[in-house]
């Protein structure tokens, strides 16, 4: 597969996201409603966080196995250990360094966080973990691997669908600017296209863990957030309908890939 094949196809997969997002502008829905499609992306949120770990303990595991049986020496592991802290670190801490500079004010009154604020930071979030399989989709395209560069593509991209619907759920009777949804695509999807350009570039372990370590954190950040924005709806059966829906609608997704050899 040549590279511009790659990167074009990359592109498609990562800006999939674009169908999830319209929904965003629908008017005139209920607490109810919106908070069914708040915890709706806390639950694809939670299932993509145990995927991101699957993914970054295979390596490390890998590598600590080979410690132990004498194969290699113990560098290595403590190296992909230390990329996996600071990673999940950073991108924990830095999504909570975004929120106390841009809303502190909003903060100290004691009001949630806005829609499009935890609009962007899902948005962000996503498009870190994009970005590591972006790096998956290049690096199978360079090494010859054209089937699962080409499954991989078909299953993120219909990932990514879903994933316009999470960034979307908390925007939910806001109607927010084709623009601004436009830029929600651009930060969640974009990365997939310049990971693919990246892993067609090279390979590196190392990299791809550090990236899935920073998606890691700045998820788990905005779980925190979304949950705290349906809890104050006082909507719980709705919220945990919501929370059901959005697991298992990720959770088909993935099994997508899974029947696709992905």
């Amino acid at each position: 597969m040549s590279f511009f094949q790659t990167i074009l196809l990359g592109a498609i997969a990562g800006f999939t996201i674009y169908l999830g997002l319209p929904i965003g502008r629908i008017e005139k829905i209920s607490d109810r409603v919106r908070s069914f499609l708040t915890m709706t992306s806390v639950g694809i949120l939670i299932f993509l966080l145990f995927d991101i770990f699957s993914h970054i303990k295979e390596p490390i595991e890998g590598t600590l196995k080979q410690t132990l049986e004498g194969k290699a020496g113990a560098s290595e592991f403590v190296l992909l250990l230390i990329i996996l802290v600071i990673g999940f670190g950073v991108g924990l801490l830095g999504l909570l360094a975004f929120e106390l500079r841009f809303t502190r004010a909003t903060r100290e009154s004691g009001e949630p966080l806005s829609p499009a604020r935890i609009a962007i930071m899902i948005a962000t979030g996503l498009g870190l973990h994009n970005f590591a399989e972006g790096l998956a989709i290049g690096q199978s395209a360079v090494q010859g691997q054209v089937a699962l560069a080409s499954l991989l593509i078909i299953g993120f991209g219909l990932h990514n669908a879903t994933e316009g619907f999470g960034i979307v759920g908390p925007l939910a009777g806001t109607r927010p600017s084709w623009g601004f949804l436009g830029l929600m695509g651009l930060i969640g999807g974009g990365p997939t296209f310049l990971g693919t350009i990246l892993g067609y570039s090279f390979v590196s372990q190392r990299i791809s863990i550090l990236f899935l370590a920073l998606a890691a954190g700045a998820i788990l950040f905005v779980i925190g957030e979304l949950y705290h924005v349906a809890r104050r709806a006082g909507l719980k059966h709705a919220a945990t309908w919501g929370l059901l829906v959005g697991f298992f609608l990720a959770y088909g997704t993935e099994l997508v890939l899974e029947m696709s050899g992905a």
